[in-house]
């Protein structure tokens, strides 16, 4: 029986406000899972490489971290590492990528090419124009000390762009040439186209080229001025048509 108080009324407990309990780690984790972007089986691992180039090509490869993909892709920041296992296997994985994207616009440009001139001009120019349109990507294949070679993807596409360039300078010298051993003569053919391009496309990168493009007659391209560079180099060098 409830005691009444001095005035008659009921004496009633004092109410206190209800709180809200926090939410409980399961329900936290719950509202996260659904706020990440679904994926179907086997989706995932290819949406973590187009987010990774995204990030590569707007942040630089300094902006390449794993939380930083898994954040673009809109998923857990543990799927990278169970996709790739770490920074070292994504980026392997993503310079695989653009070997082989790097490697099919060169043969795309060669196979288009009507005459000897033309197919020996296609590859160089091939190179340095995917380079301009992925400079990240580009930058990234030639990190040699944050790729792992022994992945399968990247050995087997990095031996691929290999063979490619050992390919045209043989056919340019008349003369097969293997990837796996060489002449002196042939590696230093080699060596020397391939000089001149990486270090063409990496001045036009740098914005260093602008030094000698100011000076020339108006309306001169970098491209122009690398067909000039591409055509004294392989003048007489031709096979006939």
């Amino acid at each position: 029986m409830a005691k009444s108080n001095t005035t008659g009324e009921t004496a009633r407990s004092p109410r206190i406000p209800k709180k809200t309990p926090p939410a409980s780690r399961p329900a936290r984790r719950a509202a996260s899972a659904k706020a990440e972007t679904p994926y179907h089986h086997g989706a995932l691992r290819e949406a973590l490489l187009r987010a990774a180039e995204r990030v590569l090509e707007r942040d630089g490869l300094a902006g390449l971290t794993l939380r930083a993909v898994a954040r673009e892709a809109g998923v857990s920041h543990a799927a990278p590492t169970h996709h790739f296992g770490d920074l070292t296997g994504l980026v392997s994985e993503l310079a695989a990528i653009g070997f082989r994207q790097f490697n099919a616009a060169m043969a795309s440009a060669c196979d288009a090419a009507t005459s000897p001139l033309e197919r020996a001009l296609a590859r160089p120019k091939a190179y340095v124009a995917y380079a301009q349109a992925h400079p990240g990507m580009y930058g990234l294949m030639f990190r040699t000390e944050r790729l792992d070679y022994s992945r399968p993807s990247l050995h087997e596409a990095a031996e691929s762009s290999f063979a490619g360039l050992a390919n045209a300078i043989g056919a340019m010298r008349q003369e097969p040439i293997s990837g796996d051993a060489l002449t002196i003569e042939q590696g230093a053919a080699i060596a020397r186209a391939w000089s001149m391009v990486h270090g063409f496309t990496m001045l036009l990168l740098d914005g260093r080229l602008e030094d000698i493009l100011e000076r020339l007659p108006d309306g001169t391209t970098a491209e122009q001025l690398l067909e000039a560079i591409l055509k004294s180099t392989v003048a007489g060098k031709l096979p006939p048509a």
